[in-house]
């Protein structure tokens, strides 16, 4: 599923391009039975099954031993969890300024909290909601993150955080006519004055009601 996501479009030319690289790993290589069992049922019971602490610890100890052949510092380490901090893009841009980042994919009712503090694993969530699985969370993590790595975006000016922008954008025709009705472009995104198209961006991020 992540292997999909990072290697099309953008992603998929950054990390041609070698801005960035991807990898994935299956936690049932790490498990320790013969049918690659990670899940057990929770201690304290209650519906569900929870990912085992041993097979995630030694997945992860298994790739920074790999990473720290060729780095000194060690890899930060991260539990996608719908308790945790949220993701944001100041965080995003921490994120892209470490060599390493590994991301531990939640799944069922959790990953068994001895692993986190084993690790020394920070949680990080993508919203106040809750998903069945980490998979999604760690593909938000890993774009948010790599949209703010110089040429990733092609144009570091891309980045809408970083110049005036607003929820509501626009391009050709001028006038779109659908079903009778019309629907005009503002009139301020059309007059060529940038001072007064900015003014107008930042009350419509602020404001999407106006006109």
């Amino acid at each position: 599923m992540i292997d999909a996501y990072t290697q099309a479009s953008i992603l998929g030319r950054a990390q041609k391009e070698k801005l960035l690289r991807v990898m994935t790993y299956q936690l049932r290589d790490t498990a320790d039975n013969k049918w690659g069992k990670v899940d057990e049922r929770p201690y304290g019971g209650g519906p569900g099954m929870v990912l085992r602490a041993e097979p995630v610890i030694k997945a992860v100890e298994k790739i920074q031993k790999k990473v720290r052949k060729s780095r000194e510092a060690k890899p930060h380490v991260i539990i996608t969890a719908a308790g945790g901090r949220p993701l944001t893009n100041a965080y995003a841009k921490k994120l892209s300024k470490m060599k390493d980042v590994i991301i531990v994919c939640g799944r069922y009712e959790g990953i068994d909290a001895r692993a986190k503090k084993v690790l020394g694993a920070e949680e990080v969530s993508v919203g106040p909601y809750i998903l069945t699985g980490g998979e999604v969370p760690a593909m938000a993590i890993i774009d948010a993150a790599a949209r703010q790595i110089r040429g990733v975006l092609g144009k570091f000016e891309s980045l809408e955080e970083s110049r005036v922008a607003s929820h509501d954008i626009y391009t050709r025709p001028e006038v779109l006519k659908i079903k009778g009705k019309s629907y005009r472009v503002p009139k301020v995104l059309l007059s060529g004055n940038h001072a007064l198209q900015n003014v107008w961006k930042e009350k419509k991020r602020s404001n999407p009601n106006i006109k």
